[in-house]
């Protein structure tokens, strides 16, 4: 008797679709992948942005990783519910987020909460905050190291701006954190060489600020697609997010890491759109758009499926002649692009060995939790 294809759901006609499904025994098996990539798991502080629930931050915590990094409000609110050591906030606080951000801290107490800067105005504003409030917060300089989106440039007004830090009251400097998610070259060997380039510019940073008598910083490196260059080296802390459900876009990439994809779109045929096409009921608001039309989503069951167009709520596919697909049949699809994906979707339906075991709310898709 053929092995069943891992993907599909014993009581899949009880499950309306558009649905999000995560696989856990993929999961588990992909945890234990990321610890044993490493050869000290607390170096690791995974990114909670492609999952946002607090049952797979729970089943990382049993695992024995005690460090996290989130990008908003609601994710590291989500961390201190779980009761999660040590958060990074990826994110400079600005305006009303000082203030949320430090409700945040006095909140959960067991939890120590960092957050990024890159400017002195930001500095001081989240310093005087912090003063008002009566705590100290933690910070990284985050560096500009070519993704030019936030961070300074890891020269000598970082270096400045480091120092400034270590003089302000109500704040205490921990260390560096540079994200290089410009790096996502396929060939492994081109990525290892350009983070080259950022380890070498990071290490003459942290050589000056131990001259001028400042202990050496933690340094905080990368994301999924250079975690295994920054894994193998010594006292950097890594950040791949992706591992947990993995997508289609980086197991197409990244073939050097072979992650279990963990996570399906679950749609139906809703139409007979003409003799070679179908549309199914998975559009915009249920699939991550930011990509090309042919590159939304891969369907594991339609591998000749082409996308011919799509709109919010439907998606029309080229199969060919004869491809036997009728009205209701149900297509398993692979994200391209799990992250942007999962925040479309209020909960997750959890498959263990293709049966429906339960349903886990996305918390921290929403902007605000309780904070």
């Amino acid at each position: 008797m053929d092995k069943k294809d891992w993907y599909l759901i014993d009581q899949v006609d009880q499950l309306d679709s558009p649905a999000l499904v995560f696989y856990q025994e993929r999961m588990t098996a992909n945890i234990e992948k990321l610890k044993q990539s490493i050869h000290d798991i607390s170096r690791l502080r995974p990114h909670v942005k492609t999952h946002k629930t607090s049952e797979i931050t729970l089943q990382l915590l049993a695992a024995g990783i005690t460090k996290f990094k989130c990008a908003t409000i609601a994710e590291a609110e989500m961390l201190g519910m779980s009761k999660v050591p040590d958060v990074l906030l990826a994110y400079q606080p600005t305006g009303p987020k000082i203030d949320r951000f430090i409700q945040l801290i006095k909140t959960y107490p067991a939890t120590s909460f960092s957050c990024l800067i890159d400017n002195e105005y930001s500095l001081k504003a989240i310093a005087a905050a912090a003063l008002a409030a009566g705590i100290t917060v933690g910070v990284f300089v985050d560096l500009n190291v070519g993704m030019n989106r936030t961070g300074i440039l890891p020269e000598d007004k970082a270096l400045a701006l480091y120092e400034s830090v270590t003089a302000e009251k109500g704040v205490e400097v921990l260390g560096l954190h540079a994200y290089d998610g410009h790096i996502h070259d396929a060939d492994y060997m081109v990525r290892e060489n350009k983070a080259a380039g950022i380890l070498d510019a990071i290490s003459k940073l942290t050589a000056q600020l131990v001259r001028k008598g400042i202990a050496e910083p933690v340094i905080i490196a990368g994301g999924t697609p250079t975690f295994p260059v920054y894994a193998k080296l010594e006292d950097i802390e890594c950040s791949p997010g992706t591992f947990i459900l993995w997508d289609k876009g980086y197991q197409d990439a990244f073939q050097e890491q072979d992650y279990l994809t963990a996570a399906v779109v679950l749609t139906r045929v809703i139409s007979l759109t003409d003799a070679t096409k179908v549309t199914v009921d998975l559009g915009h608001k249920s699939v991550a758009a930011e990509n090309v039309l042919k590159r939304r989503v891969y369907f594991l069951n339609a591998t000749q499926a082409e996308a011919v167009s799509q709109s919010e709520e439907h998606l029309v596919l080229e199969l060919g002649p004869d491809h036997g697909f009728q009205i209701g049949d149900v297509l398993y699809g692979l994200p391209i692009h799990i992250c942007p994906t999962v925040a479309l979707y209020g909960q997750a339906t959890i498959v263990t060995n293709h049966k429906i075991t339960g349903e886990w709310k996305i918390i921290s898709r929403e902007r605000k939790i309780n904070i």
